[in-house]
C-alpha cells in the first residue's frame, strides 16, 4: 500500500460547473469541513462572478480551476482530472455542485468512512446512493440563505422512479462514485468510472456496483444529498442552462428525456421526510477544523519521499504504484519547494519505476501504459532503459490481447509500440 503521506491531497473532488456563483462558496466550505482537501473545478463558460468567489480558495491552494469550453464537457473534465491528478490524491469523487457528500450517523470525515468501506471489501471505489431533496414548497429563489438551510425535506430513503422516456431507475437508486483514481481507466458516465481490469466499486455494505444505480438503496453510513430541483425559479434556470453531459436543451432532446426539463420538477419535488442532519454534521465538523498549510504539506511529502526512496535503495521491494506516486510527488514538490534534492529524487523515482516493471499484473500494466506519455518525456539518465522496458510491457500486453481476441486493444497497443520506437530514436 502506498504511504498516504506521499499524496498532496487525501480526498479531492472533480466537478464541472457553469454559472454556479450563488452556490459555490457553501459547497466548497461544506466539503472542506467534511474532509475534502482539494477541488479540481472545470469552468464550462461561466458568465457570472464564479472566478471572483473562488479566488481566495485558489490562492490558498485549495482549488485548481481549469477552463473547459464547449458542449457535453462533463466526461472530458472527469477524464482530464484522472489523467492529470490521479497521483495527487488518494481518493477522487465525481459530483456536481448540487450534491453534498454526507457521512451519516457520524462526525468522521469522508475519507475515514471511504477508507473503512474499501478496506473491508478490497474494492477500488464506493458507489454512494443519492438522497433527493425537494423544494420545501419554495417558489422563488432566496440566495440570502444557503441550500442546506433552505431545503430540509426529501424523498423517502428507498424512493425509486423510472427516468422519464428512458425506462431506467432514477430517484435514490442512482449513485455517484468516490474512487481510487489510480484504478480508473476512463470515465464515460457521470455516475461511475470504468476501472482497470480486476477493480470495481462497492456500496457501503460491500455489494458490488457496476453501473449508475444501486438497489436496494443503501444510505446508512454515507449518502449524497442531492438538491436536484431547489425552488421552482432555480429549477427553471437549471433547465435553461442544459446538462453538462448532454449540452444545451432542445425541443428534441427534452422530448427524449435526455435533459432535465419541467417534467422533472414535478417528479423530483419530493418533500415527505424532514431531514436537516447534514447541518448538525457540518457544525460538529467545524469544531476542530484546520487546513494543512502548503509548507507543512511539502515537509510531510518530502519526509515520506526520502524514507520511501531510501528504503528501496537499501533493498526494500517497491510496487509500481508506489514508484509512480514517488515520481509524481517529486514533480509536485518541484513546483512548490526549492529543495535541491528533488531533481535527484525524481531520477531515483524513475529508476524505481523501471525496477518495478517485472511481473506486473494486467491492472498494473494498464496503469503503467496510461502514464507512458508523462514517463517518456523524461530527460532522466534512465530514460533509455525506461523506453526498452516500456516496449517489453507493451509487447507482453499485445500477446495477451491476441490470445484473448481483443483486437481493438491489440491494434491500439500496436500503435503505441510504434510510437515508442519512433520516440526513442
Amino acid at each position: 500500500m502506498v504511504d498516504r503521506k506521499l499524496f498532496p491531497h487525501d480526498v479531492a473532488i472533480a466537478a464541472i460547473l457553469k454559472n454556479e456563483g450563488h452556490y459555490i462558496k457553501e459547497w466548497l466550505d461544506y466539503h472542506l469541513l467534511a474532509g475534502v482537501d482539494h477541488f479540481y473545478l472545470y469552468d464550462n463558460d461561466s458568465a457570472d462572478d464564479y472566478a471572483e468567489i473562488i479566488a481566495p480558495y485558489v490562492a490558498a491552494g485549495l482549488v485548481t480551476s481549469i477552463k473547459l469550453s464547449g458542449g457535453s464537457a462533463q466526461y472530458a473534465a472527469y477524464n482530464f482530472a484522472v489523467r492529470d491528478h490521479r497521483f495527487h490524491c488518494r481518493h477522487m469523487a465525481f459530483i456536481d455542485l448540487d450534491e453534498f457528500i454526507f457521512p451519516r450517523g457520524t462526525v468522521r470525515s469522508i475519507g475515514e468512512v471511504v477508507d473503512e468501506i474499501l478496506a473491508a471489501h478490497q474494492a477500488s471505489g464506493v458507489a454512494v446512493n443519492w438522497q433527493l431533496f425537494g423544494s420545501n414548497g419554495n417558489i422563488n429563489a432566496d440566495f440570502s440563505r444557503g441550500v442546506l438551510e433552505r431545503f430540509t425535506r426529501r424523498a423517502p430513503t428507498d424512493w425509486v422512479v423510472p427516468i422519464p422516456k428512458r425506462d431506467i431507475p432514477g430517484g435514490n437508486a442512482q449513485v455517484k462514485t468516490i474512487a481510487d483514481p489510480r484504478r480508473i481507466a476512463f470515465v464515460g458516465n457521470s455516475h461511475f468510472p470504468v476501472y482497470f481490469v480486476g477493480n470495481y466499486s462497492v456500496n457501503e455494505r460491500g455489494g458490488r456496483v457496476d453501473s449508475y444505480c444501486n438497489e436496494p438503496v443503501t444510505a446508512e453510513r454515507i449518502a449524497i444529498n442531492h438538491y436536484n430541483v431547489k425552488s421552482r425559479a432555480e429549477h427553471a434556470i437549471k433547465v435553461s442552462r442544459g446538462r453538462a453531459d448532454k449540452g444545451t436543451v432542445t425541443a428534441s432532446n427534452a422530448r427524449e428525456g435526455n435533459c432535465i426539463n419541467d417534467a422533472w420538477f414535478d417528479i423530483y419535488d419530493r418533500n415527505e421526510v424532514f431531514d436537516d442532519s447534514i447541518i448538525s454534521y457540518r457544525a460538529a465538523r467545524a469544531e476542530n477544523f484546520s487546513i494543512e498549510t502548503e509548507a507543512d504539506r511539502c515537509r510531510r511529502m518530502t519526509h515520506a519521499l526520502t524514507e520511501t526512496l531510501s528504503a528501496v535503495a537499501e533493498g526494500a521491494a517497491s510496487d509500481l504504484e508506489t514508484a509512480l506516486t514517488c515520481r509524481a510527488a517529486c514533480s509536485y514538490l518541484r513546483g512548490h519547494s526549492d529543495d535541491v534534492r528533488l531533481k535527484i529524487f525524481g531520477d531515483a523515482a524513475l529508476a524505481v519505476v523501471v525496477k518495478s516493471l517485472d511481473g506486473l499484473t494486467l491492472s498494473e500494466a494498464q496503469l503503467f501504459i496510461s502514464e507512458l506519455p508523462n514517463l517518456l518525456a523524461s530527460t532522466s539518465p534512465v530514460a533509455n532503459e525506461l523506453q526498452l522496458a516500456a516496449l517489453q510491457v507493451v509487447e507482453q500486453m499485445m500477446d495477451f490481447m491476441r490470445e484473448h481476441d481483443y483486437w481493438k486493444d491489440f491494434a491500439d497497443l500496436d500503435h503505441l509500440r510504434r510510437l515508442i520506437k519512433i520516440f526513442g530514436k
